[in-house]
């Protein structure tokens, strides 16, 4: 009995060896203009593949799957293959990571692969193809960055305006950032813009169309040379043909070019250091200062607000308001904090305050002196300070200050009454009991003196529970394919603003619930085969002709144009369609 149980374990760990799941690519040196074919290839049906997520590559095809089954002198041979079509981002040695697949339970993992990615390689046209594009993208697409001021202050505000440029001659689809500007030193605000217009101008003496991309307003924070790193995009690009349709126009041919806006670099003055007043923290524009009390005439337990407001144009968010000093028999809070502030092209506008409560403690009058704010004017190129008014803040009743002097020497109640007047009321009152109760006879003795003889059936039902589960395999891969379903339509649903990402999501959802309801593989998933199954079970014709048309569609939808509205006409077709086979399904 041992003998064959030990060839019964040597056949299956054979078994698990024979499986073989490699990834292979077209060539491990290539351009970065080139593209490069990855096959992930495996011997066995393999369930549930999850791609690599492909760094530092696009996927500009793919995944397209084929299935080759033959049988020679008696053996059968399978293999399944997922191919890809990848164009490099960047230049150096890159790795294309595992990809995994699952099968009878266990999951395989491919070997990563390195490929190594030069400078663009020249690709020379065949004049006599007529599918060769008319002329080049080279010298008809540019990406422009437009400073408004390339030596300002400290502080002072500039604009960097993204533009991209393209003849006539040809046509851009979608774009793709391959490096975000950097804007170290800086602080830097990205202004909305709506909707992308296409609009003529002037480029290096000739007409362009030209789309403004991005806008940005920029505050430098140090003085000297400081670099705006570059956007850079990959960009779809339409160029014609030397061949003609049967009416006589161009035929164009889709194209990728590459551009960028290059490196920039601002020179910022330092803010003159004579002149410069003590108070100073900062601000740059032109502004107006106020302090503002609530009221001044206060009864005993009132208190005021004091307003301290910074109003205008400049660098409102980047410098500290003066604190107002107060004196001593006025009790001051720390400040609220608000601002009220756009940014747009020129600059931030509007208004930020600091709001201090003050509370009184004794009858009298009391004066809180003038305040100073100081910042630098653009506009005069000098320093200039605005100066608050004096406030008289009058306290009409309430103890004064010798009265609590006098109370002190006779008792404290006056001054524990003014202490406890501002204290926050407890809301949760700690009691214990004068006598403390014994453990033993109480209720949690006798409840941890049950507990073990109602927990033991319910442990001993659970386990058979378990074992009973464990041994219903189709049950568990039905269970299993299930909740596939449910967790890609889910991150469909996370997804919909990404389109790649939303349909290979939503064809995994929908291939995991036909295997969890019809019982099949994925290697029996043919139009026909479905299409008769899902009759067979009674779902409705319609249904199963939607269900076919959107799986379909799926693999199209990747890289054709698609509308945010209709990925999600997708997405609820997707629900609505599972939720009918759902019920119709016998």
């Amino acid at each position: 009995m041992k003998k064959y149980i030990l060839l019964l374990l040597i056949s299956f760990q054979g078994l698990l060896a024979q499986v073989e799941f490699e990834a292979k690519v077209s060539r491990n040196t290539l351009g970065l203009n080139e593209r490069l074919r990855v096959d992930f290839i495996m011997n066995v049906d393999g369930d549930n593949f999850v791609q690599p997520n492909f760094e530092g590559f696009r996927v500009i095809a793919g995944p397209s799957q084929q299935i080759s089954q033959s049988w020679i002198n008696g053996r059968s041979s399978f293999e399944k293959v997922y191919s890809y079509f990848l164009l490099p981002l960047q230049k150096g040695n890159l790795v294309i990571k595992q990809a995994v697949i699952e099968f009878n339970g266990q999951l395989y993992k491919t070997a990563p692969v390195r490929v190594t990615v030069t400078s663009p390689v020249q690709q020379q046209a065949d004049p006599n193809d007529p599918n060769a594009p008319q002329i080049s993208a080279d010298n008809n697409i540019y990406l422009v960055a437009d400073i408004s001021k390339t030596n300002p202050y400290i502080n002072e505000p500039i604009t960097v305006v993204y533009k991209l440029y393209f003849s006539y001659n040809i046509g851009i689809s979608n774009w793709r950032e391959l490096d975000k500007p950097k804007y170290n030193d800086f602080w830097s605000q990205n202004i909305d813009i709506k909707q992308l217009v296409a609009e003529e101008g002037m480029f290096k003496g000739q007409r362009y169309r030209y789309v403004t991309l991005r806008k940005t307003v920029l505050y430098p924070q140090k003085s000297g040379r400081l670099k705006i790193e570059p956007l850079a995009l990959d960009i779809d690009v339409q160029l014609p043909t030397n061949r003609r349709d049967m009416f006589g126009r161009v035929m164009i041919t889709e194209g990728n070019k590459r551009v960028s806006a290059g490196t920039k670099t601002i020179t910022v003055k330092a803010l003159p250091e004579a002149g410069k007043p003590e108070g100073f923290t900062g601000a740059v524009g032109n502004f107006d200062f106020k302090v503002t009390p609530t009221k001044t005439d206060l009864k005993n337990g009132e208190s005021l607000d004091l307003v301290v407001s910074v109003s205008g144009k400049g660098n409102l968010k980047l410098f500290d308001l003066p604190k107002p000093v107060v004196p001593n028999a006025l009790e001051m809070y720390d400040a609220v904090h608000k601002e009220a502030v756009n940014t747009g092209l020129s600059g931030m506008l509007g208004k930020i305050l600091d709001s201090y409560t003050i509370v009184p403690q004794y009858k009298g009058k009391y004066i809180v002196k003038p305040m100073q704010f100081s910042y630098f004017d653009l506009s005069s190129g000098s320093y200039k300070t605005l100066t608050s008014k004096e406030i008289l803040i009058n306290v009409l009743d309430g103890p004064t200050a010798k009265n609590a002097v006098a109370s002190n020497s006779a008792g404290n109640k006056n001054k524990i009454e003014r202490a406890e007047q501002f204290k926050f009321i407890k809301l949760k009152t700690e009691l214990e009991p004068l006598k403390r109760q014994d453990f033993f006879g109480s209720l949690w003795y006798y409840i941890l003196l049950v507990l073990p003889f109602i927990a033991l059936p319910i442990l001993v039902l659970l386990r058979k529970r378990k074992e009973a589960l464990d041994g219903d395999v189709t049950g568990n891969r039905i269970r299993m394919n299930n909740r596939l379903a449910k967790k890609y339509l889910s991150e469909a649903k996370k997804q919909i603003h990404n389109k790649e990402p939303f349909y290979v999501a939503l064809e995994k959802a929908m291939h995991n619930f036909l295997k969890a309801k019809l019982h099949i593989e994925t290697s029996e998933m043919s139009k026909d085969n479905i299409q008769e199954l899902l009759l067979s079970r009674n779902a409705n014709p319609d249904v199963v002709t939607d269900f076919i048309a959107l799986t379909e569609s799926c693999e199209l939808a990747r890289y054709a144009p698609a509308s945010s509205t209709s990925i999600q006409n997708d997405f609820d077709k997707a629900v609505v369609i599972i939720s009918e086979l759902e019920k119709q399904i016998v």
